[in-house]
């Protein structure tokens, strides 16, 4: 039997000796998961830092500060969670009790990504935990200082047979694709999702897919221009557009394009200064084939402005590209880096054919300040999810499902959607044995003028 084998049988002789089927497991377990993200805080910021160049700013705001929000929130509502839910009978079933029990799936399966290395491996945890699973971790060796920090805090902290990291390449992911895991949680890009969402049909195993795609962000002519600039700079140049909800491109009205060109490149600069890369405070392209593939980017199109790059430290300037069409590469793949190519139109109608290029993106974003434009935006076009007037921060809400849909994923989580994910919602029908209904059965002479009567 192989080393991951073995922990996964561990992990679910565990779970069946029902050990993390009470409140009072689970609750100590968030506890100690909080606790352990206070203790290695700093350590915390220099792997990030050490990988991804992150800045204190962003490490706070999008890793650590978004999972001690989701720790305190589960914590604080597991008791609800958990209780059975009790629901209503139908007059045929008189007698009868109709309840939902929360059951956990047993050993779950989390593969994070690069890009929010400690967030987006954590987040799903908390998940897990809360629903009473137990969970074998696999984080990218992409981030190898961040990943080394989660295998040390987990193993430190909790036992193995309930929690494990398990570092490794695409051999080592393969490898747990082929164990019989209860449920898998996958957070990355398409490709890889198709092969793991293949790869656990072949064991009828459920999935979560967390994908991406080329998340519009469209402004109106009628948009306030200087906020909407302001925030979308913040939502797209944040970790160095390395972000699977960044706005990928720009689809503006043609009226307001000048104009609003300025404003970016003004918000460009009081953000992160005229040239980022002189600072310590902008994050670094992941890897040297990831900065290649952003520079060929740069060729196929007209930059207005940006466009300047540092090879040797993996260092790219928020740059803005018009003269783009969906033919280029840039425009048929997600750009996932700090470059923001825009587009125009002229009637609302024309942008539901250009997000037709590139269908159910994971997230939308419309500037407009018109009601009756944004109700359409937002039942009319296919997203996982979005913002108006903003970008980004509907993420940071624990009252929202986070989620794609179609090539932008499958299922959600946050907050009790994350405890949803990992519970198995039982429906169980409690009878009465102090009558007997007898025109249920089909000996009874009035049964079938009973039962009409009844359905209709």
């Amino acid at each position: 039997m192989s080393e991951i084998q073995e922990i996964v049988q561990h992990q679910k002789s565990l779970f069946r000796a029902g050990k993390t089927m009470t409140y009072t497991y689970r609750i100590h377990q968030l506890q100690k998961l909080k606790q352990m993200l206070e203790r290695y805080e700093p350590r915390i910021y220099e792997s990030l830092h050490k990988d991804l160049n992150k800045s204190s700013y962003e490490v706070l705001t999008t890793e650590l500060g978004y999972l001690q929000q989701e720790i305190n929130y589960a914590i604080k509502h597991l008791r609800e969670w958990m209780q059975p839910k009790k629901v209503k009978t139908p007059t045929s079933h008189k007698g009868a009790k109709s309840l939902i029990y929360k059951q956990p799936y047993g050993v779950v399966l989390i593969i994070s990504p690069w890009n929010y290395p400690l967030h987006l491996a954590i987040a799903p945890l908390i998940g897990a935990i809360a629903a009473g699973n137990t969970a074998v971790i696999k984080p990218s060796e992409l981030t190898p200082y961040t990943s080394e920090l989660i295998e040390e805090m987990i193993e430190e902290t909790f036992e193995k047979k309930y929690l494990t990291v398990i570092q490794g390449d695409q051999e080592i992911s393969q490898a747990l694709l082929d164990q019989p895991f209860d449920y898998i949680f996958f957070t990355g890009s398409v490709p890889v999702g198709k092969i793991v969402m293949e790869k656990a049909s072949q064991q009828l195993i459920p999935v979560t897919l967390e994908l991406g795609g080329k998340s519009p962000c469209i402004v109106d002519h009628d948009a306030k221009l200087e906020y909407a600039a302001r925030r979308i700079v913040w939502g797209k140049f944040l970790n160095a557009g390395q972000t699977c909800v960044a706005p990928d491109y720009l689809l503006v009205h043609q009226n307001v394009k000048e104009k609003l060109v300025q404003h970016l490149q003004k918000e460009i600069e009081k953000m992160y200064s005229p040239n980022p890369m002189e600072s310590d405070e902008f994050t670094k392209i992941v890897n040297e084939r990831h900065f290649d593939r952003l520079m060929a980017y740069l060729e196929e199109g007209n930059i207005l402005y940006g466009g300047k790059s540092d090879r040797d430290n993996r260092l790219m300037n928020p740059t803005l590209m018009d003269a783009v069409d969906w033919d280029s590469k840039m425009m048929k793949d997600e750009i996932f880096g700090p470059i923001l190519p825009i587009l125009t139109y002229q009637e609302l109608e024309e942008v539901y054919d250009h997000i037709e290029h590139s269908r159910n993106p994971l997230a939308l974003y419309y500037f407009s300040e018109n009601e009756r434009k944004q109700e359409w935006i937002t039942r009319n076009i296919s997203f996982g999810g979005g913002c108006i007037n903003d970008t980004v921060m509907h993420l940071g809400t624990n009252q929202l499902p986070f989620g794609g849909i179609g090539s932008s994923g499958i299922g959600k989580y946050h907050g009790k959607y994350s405890f949803d994910t990992f519970t198995h919602e039982k429906s169980v029908l409690k009878q009465t044995t102090a009558f007997d209904l007898a025109f249920r059965y089909p000996n009874s002479k009035v049964g079938r003028k009973i039962l009409k009567k009844l359905f209709k």
